[in-house]
């Protein structure tokens, strides 16, 4: 078995003993150069917007375009770490369906910084008149935006801490704010803030996220970044499991490489991007990246079929007592009630998505959940649910109760959150609930047994659809059923229900 450095990786062999696909970098990673500085490295943006740029650079393209990845958080410093001892190489595994296996070692990310150990450096970094682009992948919650208000939040600690006078920046929106007024100072043209977080018009979140802080802060500096900063917004698809002890160790049987941090991933692959980068980019397109000038039907598209979809299935087979999305997905009675949702719900709030066939999408999502080799948790995706029901589901319901349109199967999606929530399943097995607002939803679900609008009179995070009489009967309804007969049989009556 080979440990993974620069000097090991060009003697990688090709294949595995049964066939399985390496491939190694080819290109001379001394001649890369950073061009992009990426707050959250974390699996997905590994299997993500770094492989399409080790794509770039194998062919010779984008070699001035290299990643510099940047810790934010102390508990980063595992994956730089990980990355330094590997000289920022790391393999990514494909999982085909039929258990075919794709090996790909990734060479775009250059340097790794923890921000925590030394954020003048990270400063200093973004400063650079190199540096063209600062892309981020920090979760849906990363831009503190209140869920209801949709206003950026100044109240809380770590941002009062980064606008006090004197202060050295320890939040994204310190860092970057801060960078940009160093770029400015020296006359040097602004960065290009690239979102690639699942938030519906995410270039504008960060917009709002970004400027308010810097307004907060300097309100000099605020105008300088509303006039000269481009935020793109982009739609990015890739489902990317959490990396498992199981998962190095295949790696090193299959491929015979000591990784200490691999990322796995599914076969299929999206990503759309506004073409707004005043200062340059690399050429996306050339790697399969769809380039366009609206963004917004891609992202809806995907916000309301996939991610809301995998909102559908995870609780509900959860409760049922499976543990990963493939074993509901490859349940017929669930894979209907997921389509059931997509056509009758999700679909209905989309505009047509250039060159997408929206029917052959939607049976390709629920192929993607039901492959079984990549192995997706349903605790993964349980996981800040009152950062992603807001923003994912929420819009459909809304839309259906402004139009008089269906809202059974996003009733029942919301009611299941409530009673995972609760925190035991239908076996009595304790469910753990990894959440920001754990403690107050746990609460609110232990009282839904006698008050059953308690879990929905959270306004901070449903708003106003406590007041919605139409919605509150389908989700007292949805959620009696639960307690009464379980998951299971409540998909399969709902399902009865609207057969078409």
């Amino acid at each position: 078995m080979t440990a993974l450095d620069e000097e090991t990786v060009g003697g990688l062999v090709a294949s595995a003993p049964d066939g399985a696909e390496l491939v190694v970098p080819t290109y001379d990673r001394s001649r890369l150069t950073t061009g992009i500085v990426h707050l959250g490295v974390g699996g997905f943006h590994r299997a993500h917007q770094a492989m399409y740029l080790d794509r770039l650079m194998a062919e010779g393209k984008a070699l001035d375009w290299a990643v510099c990845g940047v810790g934010v958080l102390s508990s980063d410093a595992r994956m730089r770490d990980a990355l330094a001892a590997q000289d920022g190489l790391y393999t990514m595994v494909l999982k085909h369906p039929d258990g075919r296996l794709q090996a790909r070692v990734i060479g775009s990310i250059k340097e790794y910084l923890l921000a925590p150990d030394d954020p003048e450096a990270v400063l200093e970094k973004m400063a650079s008149p190199e540096v063209r682009i600062v892309s981020l992948t920090v979760t849906e919650g990363g831009y503190n935006i209140h869920h209801v208000t949709g206003e950026f939040d100044l109240a809380g600690p770590a941002v009062a801490a980064d606008l006090a006078d004197g202060a050295v920046p320890a939040t994204t929106f310190g860092l970057v704010t801060e960078a940009l007024r160093r770029r400015r100072d020296r006359g040097v043209p602004p960065f290009t803030v690239m979102s690639c977080d699942n938030i519906q018009g995410n270039g504008e979140v960060a917009r709002r996220a970004f400027t308010t802080f810097a307004r907060a802060k300097d309100a000099d500096l605020a105008a300088w970044i509303e006039e000269n900063v481009a935020f793109p917004s982009s739609m990015v698809d890739r489902i990317t499991p959490v990396t498992t002890d199981a998962d190095r160790a295949l790696v090193a049987e299959r491929f015979g490489v000591d990784d200490a941090w691999p990322v796995v991933a599914e076969p299929f692959e999206q990503w759309a991007l506004e073409d707004s980068f005043p200062t340059g980019r690399p050429p996306f397109e050339d790697a399969g990246v769809q380039v366009v000038s609206d963004v917004e039907p891609y992202e809806l598209m995907k916000l309301r079929l996939l991610n809301a979809s995998h909102q559908a299935l995870c609780y509900l087979g959860y409760l049922s007592g499976y543990r990963y999305a493939h074993e509901v997905a490859g349940e017929e009675v669930f894979a209907r009630f997921l389509l059931g949702y997509m056509d009758d719900e999700g679909t209905p709030t989309l505009e047509p998505v250039p060159g997408i066939d929206l029917d052959r999408y939607k049976r390709t999502l629920i192929e993607r959940f039901a492959n079984p080799h990549v192995a997706d948790t349903l605790a993964r995706l349980c996981a800040e649910s009152s950062d992603r029901i807001p923003k994912w589901l929420l819009p459909v319901v809304r839309h259906h109760l402004a139009t008089g349109g269906p809202i059974e199967h996003a009733a029942l999606v919301v009611a299941s959150w409530a009673r995972y929530d609760e925190g035991v399943d239908e076996a009595g097995e304790s469910i753990e609930i990894v959440d920001r607002l754990a403690d107050r939803l746990h609460r609110a679900a232990l009282a839904q047994r006698t008050d059953p609008l308690a879990f929905l009179r959270d306004r901070e995070v449903f708003g106003d659809l406590v007041d919605d009489e139409r919605f509150t009967a389908a989700y007292t309804a949805a959620l009696a059923s639960l307690h009464e007969k379980g998951a299971r049989a409540t998909v399969e009556s709902l399902v009865a229900r609207t057969a078409r």
